[in-house]
Parts: C-alpha cells; sequence; structure tokens
C-alpha cells in the first residue's frame, strides 16, 4: 500500500492520526475522553493560525480519529471512568498513524490519616 502525501498546515506536513483505546484485557474503550496537544514541529509554521489542540471521544470501537494534525511533537491524554488517566509524549512523522493505548485499572487511594496495622 503507498503511503498518501501528507497535507500541508501552517506551511508543515500533517498526519492523520487515529487514536485506539483499549481496556487492560484488550476490550475497545467507548466514550473515553481524548486530548490532543501539538506540542512541536520540525517544520516552521504559524501557531497562531494552526490549530493546536482537539477534544474527543472514542467510537464503539475504541477509536477516535484527528484529521489533519500537523506532525512533530504531540501530547495524548486519554481519560476513561474506572481507569487511570493516561498521558504520554508521541512523535508523529507519517501521512497516517495509529496509537494504540492499553489503559490501566485504578490504583489503590491510600491517605497520610490511614492507621496503622
Amino acid at each position: 500500500m503507498a503511503a498518501l502525501p501528507a497535507l500541508m498546515v501552517g506551511g508543515a506536513p500533517t498526519t492523520q492520526l487515529a487514536i485506539h483505546v483499549l481496556s487492560p484485557g484488550g476490550k475497545p474503550l467507548d466514550r473515553a475522553s481524548v486530548i490532543v496537544r501539538f506540542v512541536a514541529s520540525t517544520a516552521k509554521i504559524k501557531i497562531k493560525s494552526t490549530r493546536t489542540t482537539w477534544e474527543t471521544k472514542t467510537d464503539q470501537e475504541g477509536y477516535s480519529r484527528i484529521p489533519a494534525i500537523p506532525q512533530g511533537k504531540i501530547q495524548i491524554q486519554i481519560i476513561a471512568t474506572g481507569y487511570q488517566t493516561f498521558g504520554q509524549m508521541f512523535d508523529v512523522a507519517e501521512a497516517e498513524k495509529t496509537i494504540e493505548i492499553r489503559l490501566n485499572p485504578p490504583q489503590n487511594q491510600y491517605s497520610a490519616h490511614d492507621k496503622e496495622k
């Protein structure tokens, strides 16, 4: 399959980004909140005229699609009820990219007021 040529946004090539959010067991997570922030580009772009943040939710198959994000460094944050919040930086340099993210179950809560046993 031939790679599609990257589109240009503000003078920089872009990536058609898909994020696939899964439970620890591999089940797709529906309605997880996905926040993608563009952080830095390898090419010069006009930040004021370029969208830098996208907020969306995953579909029933656990996918969230972000069209025409500038290539470079991005931060992805995932928030889903019953799971730890996920946050990580990624480099994107392809015309199309799918990032698979498996969320972790919540950790036990501890308090300084708990009595030692």
